[in-house]
C-alpha cells in the first residue's frame, strides 16, 4: 500500500494567505530554522545558542515551514518515534510562530498539517510536549492531554496526544 505525503496546503484568514508546504530546499531549511531559532533561542530563551539536534539531521524527520503572505513566518517538525516502524507513532515538536505572524492564524493550520502529514504516513498517533500556556489551543485541535505537568528541555510542558486516524486531513483552520 502506498501513501502520498501531503507537500503544501493554502487557507485564508483575516486577509492573509496562509501555505504550509514540506521543506525541500536548502533556503526552505534555512528559513525553517531561522524562525526557531528567533523563536526559542532569543525569544524564549528555552536553547542558549541553538534548538537544533539529532532529529535535524535525521532522514526520517520532516520539516514543515509556514509561509504568510508569501514571508516565512512558521514552523514545526515531526518525526517516528520508531523509525523501523513509522506507522505506530509520531512526535510533532518545535512548533514556532514568529511574534509579528501570531495574529494571522497561521498556528493551526501548522499543526493540522504535521497531523495530515503523519496520518498520511500511516502514523496512528502524534504526540507532542506542549508548553502549558498553549493547552487549551491543543485541545481546540482535538489533542487529549496526557498526565499532569513535566519537565521537557528543561521548562515545564504538558504531553498531549491526538489520534491521527479519527482527525480528518483536511480540517480547516
Amino acid at each position: 500500500m502506498t501513501t502520498s505525503i501531503i507537500r503544501s496546503s493554502h487557507s485564508v484568514r483575516a486577509g492573509h494567505d496562509l501555505h504550509c508546504q514540506l521543506v525541500d530546499t536548502t533556503a526552505d531549511l534555512h528559513a525553517h530554522l531561522a524562525v526557531r531559532r528567533a523563536v526559542f533561542v532569543a525569544e524564549q530563551s528555552v536553547f542558549a545558542e541553538s534548538d537544533t539536534d539529532s532529529h535535524d539531521v535525521d532522514p526520517a524527520t520532516i520539516h514543515v515551514l509556514g509561509l504568510v503572505d508569501g514571508v516565512p513566518a512558521g514552523a514545526v517538525r515531526l518525526f517516528p518515534l520508531d523509525p523501523t516502524e513509522p506507522r505506530a507513532g509520531w512526535q510533532g515538536d518545535r512548533l514556532a510562530v514568529l511574534p509579528e505572524f501570531r495574529t494571522s492564524g497561521l498556528g493551526a493550520p501548522l499543526v493540522r498539517f504535521a497531523v495530515a502529514t503523519a496520518g498520511a504516513l500511516g502514523g496512528r498517533t502524534m504526540l507532542a510536549h506542549i508548553q502549558p500556556a498553549n493547552r487549551t489551543f491543543f485541545r481546540r485541535l482535538g489533542w487529549t492531554q496526557l498526565g499532569g505537568t513535566e519537565i521537557y528541555v528543561g521548562l515545564p510542558h504538558l504531553l498531549m496526544e491526538i489520534d491521527l486516524h479519527t482527525h480528518p486531513d483536511d480540517q480547516n483552520p
